[in-house]
């Protein structure tokens, strides 16, 4: 069974920082892209960022010039480093390795971890 284990959510004021790390088994991290979601309350779980095996990221809108994506392939490790902080970035993170689909969006392929919860607030 696959497990993805996040960590380094926490609370944090405006314009803050936090890095997010998110660790899987080496056969599913070595062969496929990963990505972080995120899921505010009374929200759907959106895509906030991926990174192929290669190394090619992409964000989304919302987060671009703020969060950059990593990847460790020695540690089978993908990090999110989040920059300048707003309120409406709390939510629950959670990664996960992804696929390309035809119509070139991304879909999760395996079951949720346990997240971890990012609060901004003064």
């Amino acid at each position: 069974q696959v497990q993805l284990v996040e960590s380094g959510g926490g609370l944090v004021q405006p314009g803050g920082s936090l890095r997010l790390s998110c660790a899987t088994s080496n056969s599913i991290f070595s062969a496929n892209a990963m990505g972080w979601y995120r899921q505010a309350p009374g929200k759907e779980r959106e895509l906030v960022a991926i990174i192929t095996t290669g190394g090619m990221t992409n964000v989304a809108d919302s987060v671009k010039g703020r969060f950059t994506i990593s990847r460790d392939n020695a540690k089978n490790t993908v990090h999110l480093q989040m920059n300048s902080l707003k309120p409406e970035d709390t939510a629950v993170y959670y990664c996960n390795t992804v696929r390309a689909a035809s119509d070139g969006t991304w879909n999760p392929m395996w079951r949720w971890g346990q997240g971890t919860q990012v609060t901004v607030s003064s």
